[in-house]
């Protein structure tokens, strides 16, 4: 039976057997079933750069946000060619969009785009169940029930599978003419990190599959390490490359899986968060000032400083859990921090980190 305003009834089924009501828009797959490790958004505002976020791969969107689509869409501020998220939940599409800037409706960059959605869904029971229980595999659409249930229980989530592979650029690219030489690894780079370094220097953006030998051969000034999808472990050849560039006393600045990979390059564990860190409002300490900041920050996986213990000084901690958020390597020109410095949109708190970047890479 077809909703008000030309939306389909539908439903919303966890891995757990919870069962939400809804109607379905969007761009919906033929079989009528969208399936994916739900995750929810605490951000404000941002939707489109959230939806177009390369980490979301793999991943069903809800957002805490009630009223999503308010004004609009802009293609220039997408984060990536294409959204790569399975889907997105929400409370209500709002059906009307305001905005001086706005060039299309959400609900028809959600069907250019390919990307399905539901809503009318109870999306504060649906955190809290998130919350208590962990993220977990879901689906939704137009099939049965029991159909979507199935679904869900055959979903496999994000630990263990290899979503950089899907995300990350098939052919190298250049962006700015800054004065400093960088090489940035795609583990599924946002446009706005690409912006920011390309405000300081000429950037590589090369594939997650590069070795240090080419990235050698291009003789950098330093190698960004970005952002990306899913579990550190599955991304081992850039783990090797990473090692490679650290015994060349090559200058490295990594953020959220970028930060990971790093630890895992030193031979630190990483583990999965409960229901990870998804919005724009995380309060981070800075150690060094104890200056709080507020992040944006997207990754369900997460460093285990205790295995690191000798080889790194904590930089920066998480004041919602206490992990670990930042990292400057003992007797090398390299840090990291798990969270997004760009933060577009969001809060600018964290932007000096390219200065200090660009500061390691004079040698300071």
């Amino acid at each position: 039976m077809s909703a008000p305003n030309g939306f389909t009834d539908g439903h919303l089924v966890l891995a757990n057997g919870e069962v939400f009501e809804g109607e379905v828009f969007g761009a919906l797959p033929e079989s009528g079933v969208s399936a994916g490790e739900v995750v929810f958004n605490t951000a404000i505002t941002g939707y489109q750069e959230i939806i177009t976020d390369p980490s979301y791969a793999g991943q069903i969107i809800t957002f805490t946000q009630p009223h999503i689509g308010n004004y609009g869409t802009v293609d220039l501020d997408n984060e990536s060619v294409r959204p790569f998220a399975r889907g997105v939940v929400m409370r209500q599409m709002a059906r009307r969009h305001s905005n001086w800037r706005a060039q299309d409706s959400l609900l028809s960059s959600l069907q250019r785009w390919g990307i399905p959605a539901i809503g009318g869904i109870d999306t504060r029971r649906l955190t809290r169940i998130l919350r208590d229980a962990g993220a977990m595999s879901g689906s939704f659409g137009t099939a049965d029930p029991k159909v979507l249930l199935q679904a869900a229980q055959k979903e496999k989530g994000t630990a263990g599978v290899d979503l950089v592979s899907q995300v990350t650029t098939q052919s190298p690219y250049e962006v700015g003419n800054g004065k400093y030489k960088v090489v940035a690894y795609d583990f599924g780079i946002k446009s706005t990190i690409v912006n920011c370094l390309a405000e300081i220097a000429t950037v590589r953006v090369v594939s997650a599959h590069t070795s240090a030998d080419e990235v050698l051969q291009m003789k950098p000034d330093g190698v960004f390490l970005s952002n990306g999808p899913g579990d550190p472990e599955m991304v081992g050849t850039a783990v090797q490359s990473i090692k490679d560039l650290l015994e060349k006393g090559v200058p490295i600045f990594g953020i959220c899986l970028g930060h990971q990979l790093l630890a895992r390059a030193l031979g630190a564990k990483t583990y999965k968060l409960p229901f990870g860190h998804h919005g724009g409002n995380h309060p981070v300490k800075r150690l060094e000032t104890g200056t709080v900041e507020i992040t944006s920050q997207n990754h369900n996986f997460c460093v285990d400083e205790k295995s690191l213990a000798q080889l790194i000084d904590v930089t920066h901690i998480n004041l919602n859990d206490e992990t670990n958020e930042g990292m400057q390597v003992r007797g090398a020109r390299a840090f990291s921090v798990q969270y997004h410095p760009e933060a577009g949109p969001g809060p600018h708190d964290s932007r000096y980190l390219f200065n200090q970047f660009a500061n390691v890479m004079d040698g300071k």
